[in-house]
């Protein structure tokens, strides 16, 4: 089972993601490149490596930082174990670390999606630019920075993906995506100019914007409205806006209310690993799971997340 785990991640970290444009599939043997990847380890180090994950797995995560810690003594150069410091330290709010570790492991395989994904969250984490760490970065690799300009295009920052392409000797298979942060551009500034003249000529119109819909969900929150009402806005908001952890704090809550415990769980646990530096929303998420957990008798959850609870 530990085997069959270890392959099954690492496999899931060494491949590239579904891309939106077309790319070439090396032809491998996947199998036996993991077992020649698993037979490079220690023993130690695969028992740190496990008991790090399982400490993720529970939240604790300065506990997992110490396994893996470990790990990165006895295996310096290993870009997998930079890769996930990266991921706990950012969790863990420790943005400082988790941009170095995630810098090391990206200029270790600057290829490698998913490493750059991460250190676009921790760059956005400290709401910082790319450009403050680009002379840390191998960035006349093109593949890396067609990584940068995709996963930016994907957040919908298609002006940092454009910039992100500018000056890259692209290939047929990279074209389409450069036309389609192009396109992007010109339809966001034409939905701008909408946005503008309805704003201007019906100024008392709900747009259903970020702000709107978290003004009427407070007002809820503040007053006994229908259950399913509630209900019904949260995942509205949801639907229109699915990067605001707010709005699944508030799905939950509704969940809550109308007795469907265990899907408020799931969906208030998942808004945990979006918050960044925001105390409050993070205490009112604990709140809810600590009612969640209670409801459905499980007092051991239910007391780990009141014990989390900031005053």
């Amino acid at each position: 089972m530990m085997k069959a785990v270890f392959l099954g991640l690492a496999f899931g970290v060494f491949c590239s993601p579904i891309s939106i444009y077309a790319q070439e599939t090396p032809d491998l043997d996947i199998e036996q490149s993991s077992e020649v990847f698993l037979e490079e380890y220690s023993d130690t180090f695969q028992e740190n490596f496990f008991e790090g994950l399982k400490q993720k797995g529970i939240r604790n995560y300065d506990r997992a930082i110490t396994y893996f810690l470990e790990c990165k003594r006895l295996q310096p150069q290993n870009t997998v174990v930079s890769f996930e410091l990266a991921k706990f330290h950012l969790y863990d709010k420790q943005l400082t670390n988790a941009q170095e570790y995630a810098l090391e492991a990206i200029n270790g395989e600057p290829e490698n999606y998913w490493y750059a994904e991460t250190l676009v969250d921790i760059i956005d984490a400290r709401k910082a630019v790319i450009d403050g760490v680009k002379e840390e970065l191998p960035w006349n690799n093109v593949q890396l920075r067609v990584n940068l300009a995709e996963i930016y295009y994907l957040n919908e920052d298609y002006v940092t993906a454009q910039t992100i392409l500018k000056g890259v000797k692209t290939t047929k298979i990279h074209e389409y995506l450069a036309s389609k942060i192009t396109d992007s551009i010109a339809n966001q500034k034409k939905k701008f100019v909408h946005v503008v003249r309805a704003v201007n000529t019906t100024p008392s119109k709900d747009l259903n914007n970020v702000a709107g819909f978290k003004t009427r969900i407070k007002a809820m929150l503040n007053a006994d409205t229908d259950s399913n009402e509630f209900l019904e806005t949260t995942e509205e908001a949801i639907e229109n806006f699915p990067s605001q952890p707010y709005f699944y704090y508030a799905n939950g809550t509704a969940l809550n209310k109308v007795q469907r415990h265990k899907d408020a769980i799931e969906v208030l646990e998942g808004a945990l690993d979006y918050i960044i530096d925001d105390a409050p929303l993070e205490n009112a998420i604990y709140k809810e799971l600590v009612k969640a957990y209670t409801a459905t008798n499980n007092t051991s959850k239910a007391n780990m997340y009141l014990s989390k609870i900031k005053s």
